[in-house]
C-alpha cells in the first residue's frame, strides 16, 4: 500500500486534527483550503495540539516527533493536488460546495487517486458520482478529537468496491483507527443516534426542563459518558449540529430530525460553541 501523499482539503477544525494524526504517523500531507485566515489559525491549532499531545503521550494512538511540521505543507493552491495518492475532504456540510469541489477534484487529481470524505451527514453515493471511478470513494466519519478517538465509521457507498473498502481498512490501521464499516444513509449510524440526543437536550433546555449543566450532569453521571450532549454539541460546532439536523430532516421527511429552534437562535447570535468562545457553556 504505497501513499506518497495525501490532500486534507478544509483546514478547520477537523481537517487540522486529520492532517496533524497523518503526520503524527510519517504522511506527507497536503493541507488545502481556499482562505488565508482558516489556513494561518490551522497553522497554529496543529503548533499548540502537537505541543499538548507531546506532554500527554501515553499511547499508541498519540505518537509525536519534533518533524511532524516538516512533514504538512498549507496551501491555497490546487496545483498541489496534482500528485495526490488520496484525498480526504472535510469541507462544511453544504452540498453544492462539495459538489462544486469535487467536480474540481475530478479534473485535477490522478485517475489512481482514492478519496475519503469526511461527512457526517451527506450521501456517500451522490458525491462518489461526481467523479469518474465512484469505486474509490468511501466515507470515513473521523470523531472528535480525531488524535485521540480510535473509532472511524467509514460509509460504504453504492458504487465502493470491496477492494477500496480492504484498503481503506488497512490504511485506518497503519494510523492506528479501528474502523466499522456501515452501509450508506444520511446521518450513518453515528450521526442519526447522536444528533437525535443533541437535539432533544436543547429542547430540554428551551422548555427550562433543566439547565445545559444538570442535562449534561445527568449523562456523564447517570449514564457513564464522558461528555454530555450539550457539551459535545458545543464541541462539534453548533452551526455544524444545525446544518446536520437540516440535512436528516430533509433526507428523511421525519419530523424527529426537527432542529430545535433554540439552536438556531443560538447559531444567528454567534453563540457556535468552543470555536466562538461561547455555546451553552463558556469557554476561555
Amino acid at each position: 500500500m504505497m501513499v506518497n501523499k495525501i490532500a486534507v482539503i478544509g483546514a478547520g477544525t477537523m481537517g487540522s486534527q486529520v492532517a496533524l494524526t497523518l503526520a503524527m504517523h510519517g504522511y506527507t500531507v497536503v493541507l488545502k483550503d481556499i482562505s488565508t485566515v482558516v489556513l494561518e489559525a490551522a497553522t497554529r491549532r496543529i503548533k499548540s495540539d502537537a505541543r499538548m499531545l507531546k506532554m500527554l503521550s501515553k499511547s499508541a494512538l498519540t505518537p509525536i516527533d519534533d518533524h511532524y511540521a516538516d512533514r504538512i505543507t498549507c496551501t491555497l493552491e490546487e496545483r498541489l493536488l496534482e500528485e495526490v495518492d488520496l484525498v480526504i475532504e472535510n469541507i462544511p456540510e453544504h452540498w453544492e460546495l462539495k459538489k462544486q469541489l469535487y467536480q474540481r477534484l475530478a479534473a485535477i487529481c490522478p485517475a489512481h487517486t482514492r478519496y475519503a470524505v469526511n461527512t457526517s451527514c451527506i450521501a456517500i453515493t451522490g458525491i462518489a458520482a461526481l467523479l469518474p471511478d465512484p469505486g474509490r470513494v468511501a466515507g470515513w466519519h473521523f470523531m472528535n478529537p480525531v488524535y485521540s478517538k480510535e473509532l472511524v465509521e467509514v460509509v460504504r457507498g453504492l458504487h465502493t468496491t470491496d477492494e477500496n473498502i480492504q484498503w481503506t481498512l488497512s490504511f485506518l490501521q497503519s494510523i492506528h483507527k479501528r474502523a466499522v464499516v456501515v452501509e450508506d444513509a444520511p446521518g450513518f449510524v453515528a450521526n442519526r443516534l447522536s444528533h437525535l440526543l443533541m437535539n432533544e437536550a436543547a429542547f430540554l433546555v428551551q422548555e427550562k426542563v433543566a439547565s445545559p449543566k444538570d442535562v449534561d450532569l445527568i449523562f456523564r453521571k447517570g449514564y457513564g459518558h464522558a461528555m454530555g450532549p450539550l457539551e459535545t454539541a458545543d464541541l462539534i460546532g453548533l452551526d455544524t449540529v444545525v446544518n446536520s439536523l437540516n440535512i436528516l430532516y430533509d433526507s428523511f421527511q421525519d419530523p424527529k430530525f426537527r432542529c430545535c429552534p433554540l439552536l438556531h437562535k443560538m447559531v444567528q447570535g454567534g453563540l457556535l460553541g468552543r470555536k466562538s468562545g461561547k455555546g451553552f457553556f463558556v469557554y476561555d
